[in-house]
């Protein structure tokens, strides 16, 4: 199909500071600000890439690898709850201990150079039980989440103990806090309060004293100390947004599994792939966009775009990983200059000691894997490859990207998730330059192969028009009239990565021919080769190449296992098996074999032994738990729900989605020396009634029972070194 979109005469953006609201200086003078387009750093454009990581689900033996897998990801900012009862179970007895220890996470933060966002409510959220407050709330005598002088004390209390843990630890103190998030989806969202879960279905009240409240909540966070250059709010769904004193934050989620709580039936494909207006002062309503200010006075930002999802109990599914970057090219071509993930790394929720397990009661008791980027214990997802292209292109680009605008064809307007005929794509232009963004993946809808589509681009010195192939389920940025360091790109079906010296690398997407047309010259090539002209080299790999290209120490890497940099030394983490890892060669203008890497350990089959329906012993392995970055039981098993023991503890769970289900043990090493490791999984059931009787007689009679454990294998997880 062929499609025109006209981009002469585009007003150039009327970009202004947002001023001292939304400005913080360091005690070296770095200045971190915003305008209305974009975050700055020192008055630069800074493109900003946030990963959503809660420190207290995650073993504080692993946030170190977190935080590095994460900046190798191209995260430059980590978005974490602090949940309220987490820390204050027990009224007025505060924990900061263990994976609590909000000033250690920090501390690894700065190590990393990594800037942090504290959401620490009160409410929050997250799949937490009560949204994250804490049960002795309930028997107050004043409501939550209102102005009420009772509930706000209690608040105060809160925001002065987490004072004292980032006290040191701010940008005006040289150090990562650089914003905080006030409350989450006031007037718009709400949790289960779980002391009447199955009962009533009660839930904490959404609020409604406006903007008062919001307004209450920070200036109680600046007089306890908690002074950032910015703070945050999230803005969906007619959230209360104070846009004078909080940068509204956006987001959104194509798997959506609380519309399954209290019904079942099929997921609906949602709008979220189709490109939409979100900076421009003349469209105010979008799908999941109604901002209640002029969009242009603030910068199109994200803070939840889907990063992964959780089964619910009534809703499983395995996430489609190619969703998830789908969604991040979608926000870009709608006018985003910062993304934001959630979740970015999953983890595990802490028990408490008045109630024992604090997630929701919709979702498992303790694993918040969330099919993540980086799961529960930090396994490397595709969706972590896909995603680290995109920050790759939006980290080459900053500085002109920020700058560009969204222009959209009309054909978009009502188009429906279900219209697979009509092409979905969006330009981001300043004056002849730019980048033309195309999505061919829509969720819950087999998208199809695409033929010959072509899009001519009007642009004041001219047209250019692209002509592509693009296969189901795939996305791509292709750039027109960029300076390749001396040398015009005038328009490439290929989408850039990376720039190192002089060297250009893009990747072919899916389906995609690679042509480039460089300084008029339409040139013909193919993944593994490059093209010199002028001075500079532009080479291409296949997409599945790009899922393991990186950029550390100034040098490019291939590496089809995960490959990272802390800074200090290059390592692959292996499972098993090997990996080769390549370096580019400039002078052979290929990538070389640089080192052969062997992992020092096997998946190995693990012995298990039946003790009952659906209960399982697994046996150690010979070889024990020690001497391993970590050690993972991976399971398979048919039934409902997967449950795992260590002495009576439950140590892990798993809602049954087909996939793998991995259990972390080498943590447990000490009390599986005298317990067995036990899996229970509870039977999938069919033709169920409950009998009633007298005497309070209940009894369940089930037509069958599914409860099988397939097998298990032990696997060790490693990190192999490539130089000092």
């Amino acid at each position: 199909m062929r499609y025109r979109l006209d981009l002469r005469g585009i007003s150039p953006k009327d970009i202004y500071p947002l001023g001292e609201r939304f400005t913080g200086v360091g005690p070296d003078g770095k200045e971190l600000s915003f305008t209305n387009y974009y975050m700055t750093l020192d008055s630069k454009p800074f493109f900003g890439v946030s990963g959503e990581m809660h420190f207290s689900r995650v073993s504080p033996d692993q946030w170190e690898d977190a935080v590095v897998k994460m900046k190798c990801g191209g995260v430059n900012i980590i978005s974490t709850y602090v949940f309220w009862n987490v820390h204050e179970e027990e009224e007025s007895v505060f924990r900061f201990d263990g994976c609590r220890d909000l000033r250690r996470f920090l501390e690894v933060c700065e190590k990393h150079d990594m800037m942090v966002i504290a959401r620490i409510g009160p409410f929050a959220h997250g799949e937490m039980r009560n949204g994250g407050l804490p049960d002795w709330l309930y028997g107050k005598p004043w409501e939550v989440r209102t102005d009420d002088p009772g509930f706000l004390e209690a608040v105060r209390k809160l925001f002065r103990q987490l004072h004292r843990q980032m006290d040191g630890h701010y940008f005006s103190q040289g150090g990562c806090v650089v914003g905080t998030q006030i409350e989450n989806e006031y007037q718009h969202s709400s949790a289960p309060w779980e002391m009447t879960t199955g009962v009533s279905g009660e839930f904490v009240n959404g609020g409604g004293s406006g903007e008062a409240y919001m307004l209450a909540l920070k200036r109680i966070m600046v007089e306890e100390g908690i002074v950032t250059p910015f703070y945050t709010a999230t803005a969906w769904g007619g959230a209360v947004t104070p846009v004078e004193e909080a940068l509204p934050l956006w987001g959104g989620y194509s798997y959506q599994p609380w519309l399954f709580y209290n019904r079942g039936g099929e997921h609906p494909a949602t709008p979220e792939y189709i490109y939409r207006d979100n900076h421009n002062s003349a469209v105010t309503r979008e799908y999941n966009f109604e901002p209640s200010y002029d969009p242009e006075s603030r910068p199109y930002a994200c803070c939840e775009m889907m990063g992964g999802m959780m089964c619910s109990y009534r809703y499983r599914f395995q996430l489609d990983f190619r969703a998830v970057d789908a969604l991040a090219n979608t926000k870009l071509g709608s006018g985003c200059n910062l993304l934001g993930y959630y979740m970015y790394r999953g983890g595990t929720t802490p028990t408490g000691k008045r109630t024992p397990y604090l997630n929701e009661g919709q979702i498992p008791k303790r694993s918040y894997d969330y099919q993540a980027a980086l799961g529960e214990f930090g396994q490397i997802r595709e969706s972590y490859g896909r995603l680290r292209a995109i920050h790759l292109f939006c980290q080459t680009f900053s500085g002109f990207f920020e700058a560009t605008k969204a222009v959209l064809p009309e054909h978009l307007k009502g188009l429906r998730p279900e219209d697979l005929g009509p092409l979905r794509f969006a330009a981001r232009v300043k004056d002849s330059g730019g980048f033309l963004f195309v999505n061919n993946f829509q969720d819950h809808v087999e998208m199809k192969d695409r033929h010959d589509d072509e899009v001519a681009l009007a642009l004041p010195g001219g047209e250019v028009t692209f002509r592509f192939d693009i296969a189901a389920g795939e996305n791509a940025i292709l750039p027109f009239g960029i300076d390749l360091g001396g040398v015009r790109l005038d328009w490439a079906t290929a989408q850039p990565l990376a720039r190192v010296g002089d060297t250009w690398f893009f990747f072919a997407p899916e389906g995609m021919r690679p042509v480039y047309s460089l300084g008029g010259e339409v040139i013909e090539t193919r993944t593994g080769e490059a093209i010199e002209r002028c001075g500079i080299t532009v080479y291409t790999m296949s997409r599945r190449d790009s899922l393991g290209f990186a950029v550390y120490d100034g040098r490019a890497w291939l590496c089809d296992k995960p490959l990272l940099w802390d800074g200090k030394k290059l390592f692959v983490e292996l499972e098993a098996g090997g990996a080769d890892v390549l370096a580019w060669n400039d002078d052979e203008k290929r990538f070389a074999l640089c080192a052969r890497v062997e992992s020092k350990s096997a998946v190995v089959p693990a012995s298990f032994r039946s003790v009952g329906l659906g209960r399982y012993v697994v046996d150690l392995p010979e070889s024990g738990l020690a001497g391993h970055k970590q050690v993972l039981l991976r399971v398979e098993y048919r039934g409902d729900i997967g449950h795992a023991f260590v002495n009576g503890e439950l140590i892990s769970d798993n809602f049954s989605n087909g996939a793998p289900w991995d259990i972390r043990v080498d943590d447990r090493a000490e009390a599986l020396e005298e317990n067995p490791l036990v899996i229970y999984i509870t039977p999938a059931k069919e033709n169920v009634v409950v009998d009633t009787s007298a005497m309070a007689g209940l009894r369940e009679r089930v037509g069958s029972l599914t409860a099988e454990l397939l097998s298990a294998r032990w696997v060790a997880v490693d990190d192999m070194p490539i130089r000092g």
